[in-house]
This record gives structure tokens, sequence and C-alpha cells, in this order.
């Protein structure tokens, strides 16, 4: 039997979903087909529009190994496991003849865990060892959700968390799930054998596909045991959101109350004296936080060692001793003594890696009104970590809208560990880029307006001529305004400002989940809807709805933010240009995420207004255009508001 073409296999799969076949998406197909065939890498950029997913799962299912997609959304997991994966496989199945199995795999606390729903969280002692849905209150919020857990629990076949809908709170998910190190292993688990975290496991070791998230991918990568079944190609869809994935599993992080519940738990399960050492460390650690102010340490105070060095110390000593101790009077030991190993080995571990110092890692302190203040440590960098053990012994496809910044990829190549493109040499993993576009006309559909003639924003205080300008083009716009916030501070005052102002309903993240607002949103066209970071990069609403994405500023990071400012100097002292490496590497991508947002379908006509004179007049300003969409670009702010205007007129003349 002669083998299908992949254009035949790509039609068949583009006419299931009910889709259009673009010339981008061919193109990606075949670059992907390429990348596998000869064991290569790719980074694709493919505009919204393109159907990226179709791009890759075609030529991925046609080679017949096994693939892993790691995405950095749950919606875009949702989307392949529940619509594109079922009618891709059933489209190619006359001409594959064969059905190629997928499955989902997360982190095991994503699971419901059926000991800890039975048996009990084991509890911290000024709480008691109670059980958890007699303590809760059946009236209140908690006691809801923990009842609506136990009635869930005995109707749910995958115990995933994401298939409960309406979801429920952090504290009571927690109530019902363990961490990988706080499992019993399901040898030695009364419910192993029903264990909904293993039989996703099993089900992810028979598939040909298996769908995951990026953070799993990084712990994967970074612990050394594997999580992930053996595959020969790895497929990194919304790659731009990576290394700030793996930067958060590579974060260490200690606070005093952290520390406190670790001691707690180990207290029972250990002699006095070994119990007694850990619980000086803690009190120690708990004085020198008290006076911890917000910022990078460089090097780490003689107070701040000390108090490390003694909880490394004792909590070493009390993994040892908890080993080997039995307490009669603890109910469900091995749970007990598993979850206190897990506290301990992570205050040791954080510890000793402060202790030990390295240059590769950047420690500070964060300061929380309510939580008091935290001690963290990062890696500098993650591009070694994942030169190392992504790009090795696989093929990896790295796809996103946004990957090419400033006009070529080598700025989101270097932060993965790459040379730049066409670099050759010993351990140089060698990749090529392909921008395949978008099926957009983004120079008729969409204009880029820059209001020049504000003053440029300052670090603190309110800009009321800005107030003035988002006031006005809200107006024009008749609403219908996606406003992207810097920081939560600037969308609060603007939302606040604006309510006494315009007549337009204006929602405020934050005030309702996300899902609801963003609902609520597409429903009125009248709308605004404000908020920061997840909007930048979360809100799909095509249509009438959303004709006017508004940036307050450009979002570089803050000066004060330890790691970016830590990466940037690390850029200078090694001889490159640090601000446009780290800080307008980082505002770019964040501007083409939420320039994004404007366009979402072929019918989308409007604008993306950046309230910020610098995209005009200074000179990293072309650098960050070239990362935007191929909008119409102006600086003419009465074109704009006629523009506006007639978009509006025309929604209102459709009937919306």
């Amino acid at each position: 039997m002669t083998k299908p073409s992949l254009p035949d296999l790509l039609h068949a799969a583009v006419s299931a979903v009910g889709g259009t076949e673009r010339p981008g998406q061919v193109a990606m197909a075949e670059a992907v087909a390429e990348a596998i065939d000869d064991n290569s890498h790719r980074l694709i950029q493919a505009g919204t529009g393109t159907g990226k997913s179709l791009g890759y799962l075609v030529p991925a299912l046609a080679h017949g190994e096994r693939v892993v997609v790691a995405t950095a959304t749950l919606a875009l997991q949702r989307q392949l496991v529940e619509r594109d994966l079922p009618r891709t496989v059933e489209a190619l199945h006359p001409q594959l003849r064969r059905r190629p199995q997928f499955a989902m795999l997360k982190g095991r606390s994503n699971y419901l865990c059926l000991h800890r729903l039975h048996e009990g969280a084991p509890q911290d002692e000024e709480e008691g060892l109670f059980d958890q849905f007699e303590a809760a209150a059946p009236s209140s919020k908690l006691g809801k959700d923990l009842l609506r857990l136990r009635d869930w629990a005995d109707e749910t076949e995958t115990g995933d968390r994401d298939d409960l809908t309406p979801g429920v709170s952090d504290k009571a998910w927690s109530q019902i799930s363990v961490s990988s190190r706080e499992c019993l292993g399901a040898t030695k688990c009364a419910y192993g054998a029903e264990c909904f975290a293993e039989a996703a496991r099993e089900r992810a070791k028979l598939a040909d596909v298996v769908v995951t998230n990026h953070a799993l991918l990084a712990i994967d990568a970074i612990e050394g045991a594997p999580v992930l079944p053996q595959h020969e190609v790895l497929i990194v869809d919304e790659a731009h959101e990576l290394v700030s994935r793996v930067t958060g599993v590579a974060t260490g992080e200690l606070s005093p109350g952290q520390v406190n519940r670790a001691v707690k738990r180990a207290a029972k399960l250990v002699d006095e004296k070994v119990a007694d050492s850990l619980q000086t460390a803690s009190e120690t650690f708990e004085r020198v936080m008290e006076l911890a102010l917000p910022g990078r340490l460089e090097q780490i105070p003689e107070d701040l060692g000390y108090a490390l060095m003694s909880l490394r110390d004792s909590a070493r000593s009390v993994i040892s001793a908890i080993g080997s101790t039995r307490d009669k009077s603890v109910q469900d030991e091995d749970a007990v003594r598993k979850q206190a190993l897990a506290a301990v080995e992570n205050v040791h571990a954080v510890a000793e890696r402060i202790t030990n110092g390295s240059e590769y890692d950047v420690v500070w302190y964060e300061r929380h009104d309510r939580f008091g203040a935290t001690l963290r440590v990062a890696p500098l960098s993650v591009s070694g970590l994942l030169r190392e053990k992504l790009f090795e012994d696989r093929s990896v496809v790295l796809t996103s809208a946004t990957l090419k910044l400033g006009g070529d990829f080598n700025g989101v190549a270097a932060s993965l560990g790459l040379s730049p493109e066409g670099v050759e040499g010993e351990d140089v993993p060698l990749w090529r880029g392909l921008d395949v576009g978008s099926p957009f006309d983004y120079p008729k559909q969409g204009i880029l307006y820059v209001a020049k003639h504000l003053a440029t924003p300052g670090r603190e205080g309110t800009r009321g001529d800005m107030m003035d300008e988002l006031a006005e083009l809200i107006e024009a716009a008749g609403g219908r305004t996606l406003g992207l916030f810097s920081s939560m501070r600037g969308a609060k005052a603007a939302a606040e400002e604006l309510r006494g102002r315009l007549d337009n309903p204006i929602l405020l993240q934050g005030e309702e989940t996300l899902g609801e607002l963003i609902k609520a949103f597409a429903a009125d066209p009248r709308t605004c809807l404000f908020g920061t970071l997840s909007l930048w990069q979360g809100v799909d609403v095509p249509g009438p709805s959303c004709q006017l994405v508004i940036m307050d500023r450009i979002p570089f990071p803050r000066p004060d933010d330890p790691l970016m400012s830590a990466r940037q100097k690390s850029v200078e002292e090694n001889g490159g240009n640090g601000f446009m490496a780290v800080a307008a590497t980082h505002a770019a991508l964040l501007m083409a995420q939420g320039a994004g947002r404007l366009v979402r379908a072929s019918g989308d006509r409007g604008v993306v207004a950046v309230l910020d004179p610098r995209l005009a007049t200074a000179r990293y300003g072309s650098f960050l255009r070239a990362s935007l969409p191929d909008f119409w670009y102006t600086t003419d702010r009465n074109q704009v508001r006629r523009s506006l205007a007639a978009i509006d007129a025309g929604a209102k003349a459709d009937g919306t």
C-alpha cells in the first residue's frame, strides 16, 4: 500500500473540522513533517487563524511514532483532546488504516486523590486531626465545595480538576489532592488500583499522542525522574510561554509559615531533641524574615546565612529520623509521614540551594501585605537547561503566533538555549525558523495608533491626559474596548475614573471570574473590559464586541523586578545589550500577544491604540513595532477617531 500524501491527509482533516485550507497551514505541516523525518528542530510562527493545531497534528499522526504535545493553557489542551484530536483521528483513519490513541497527562496534584478523600488530610496540630468534611461548616463556601467534591468523586471518570464545573477554590482542592512528593505510591496505597493519576499515566503509556502542559514538561526535564513516556517527537505549542513556565518550576521559596508547617508535621514522627532543633531553626529564620525588605540579595546577609544553615542541618536530621520512627498514636502513619517528609525535604532543598550559592541563581525577598516576607531563588537563565534537556534525542517543533520578535527568531531562540539560526558547532542544536504568516489582511483589517502627543508615562501618579484620551477613544468606538494595563493599579484607576465619565458598562478583572467577564464582554458590544496580564494573552472574542484594544503603556518589566534586572545585568556583563535582550524582548512578546486580541477572524476590523508615545519616538520603538502584526500605522488622533466611529457605525448597521 502506498503511503498517503501529506496534502491528502491535511485536506481530509481540515474538511472534518469544517475549516478552510490555508497556504500557511500547508507550509507548516510540510515543515513539521520534514523536521520529524530528518530529526531536526523548527521554530514556526503561525499567526492567528492559520489552523496551527492541525498544521502539526496531521504530520505527527502520519509519522506513527509517539508524540508529546505540550501547551501552556488549559483552553488549548481541552481543544486538542476534546475537538481537534478526535475529529482528526477519525478523518485520517481511512487513509492511515489505523486510529492513533491520544491521552492527556498532568501533574499529580491536578487529580483527585482517593486516599485523601476517604482517609482525610493529615492536619496541622493546632487544627487537630479531624475529618475535613465534618469540620468545614456545610453552609460555608469551603463546606459546600467539599461536599460537592465528595459527590463528584463518585461520578467522575478522570478525577481531573479541570473536568469539575463549576470549579472549587484552591483551598478546597488541596483537601483532596496530593503532590507527587506526598503520594504514598500505587503499591503502598489502599486505593492504588483505582487511582486517577495512575490511570492517566497508564493511558499516556499506551497513547500515540500525549497532550500535557509546559509545567509537566519542565518537571520531566529538571527532576531527572521521567514523568512522560518515551517519545520521538516533541511539539511545544504556545512556545512563547515556555521559558517563564520552566523558570516557575525551577524556582524555590521559603516562608516562615511554610517552615512552621513542616515543623508541626514532623514533630510527632521524630524524637523531641531532633524536633526541637528544627523548631529553633524555624524561629531564628522567622526573626530574620520579620526584618526582610523586598529586593535582590546579591550577597546573603550573615544572619540569613546562619538561619539557612541551621534550617538545612536540622531538616537533614529530621529527614533521617522520620524514616526510622514508628509512632503508635499516629493514625494513617504512612500518609502522615509522607506529607511531613515532603514538607521538610522542600525546606532542606531550598535552604541548601541558597546556602551553597550559585552564580547561576538569583535570590531575593518578596513582601506581601497579608502573608509577610518570602525568600525566593530562581535560575538566572534556563537556556542551558533547555538546550541540554529539550533538544537531545528527539525532534522538537516550537510554535506560537509570536516567536519572531523585532523581525527574526534569534531573540526567542537564545532564551531557549539555541545559537543564532544557521550556526553550527559541537553541542549546538541546529534549527530553522519559519514564519507561515497569517490568513488575515492586517493592513486592511486593523490600525496601529500611537498617541504620540501624550506625556511619557512616569513610574507613579495618575495620567490625566491618558484618561482623557482613553475616554475619547472609547466614546468614538461605542464601547467595544479591551483595555490592557501594565499593572492592576492602573486598570483599577482607569475603571474607577471612566465609570464616572462614561455610560458604557466597564468590567474589571478580579470582580468576577475571568471566564464570566469574557462572556459578559462578548455578549454586549457597548461593554469595556479592563485588566492586566492574563487578558493580554487569554481573550478570544471575534466580532464587533472587541474593535478597540488599548495598551496603557509599553509593558516593560518593573525596574525593581529582581529576576529580570539580574538577567539584564548578566547580559551586559557578557558584552550584550541587556535592555534589548531582556526588557525590550519581554515587552515585545506581551505587546504582540496583546495586539493579537484585535483580529480573531477574517471579518474583524478595529484599532490597537498604544497610549505611550515612546512606541513612536524611542530608538527601540521600531523593534517593538516590528514585533506586532502589520497593521496600518498612524499617530493622527483625529484620523483614528473617525475610523473608530466608522467601524462602530458599520457594526450598528449590521445590528451589533
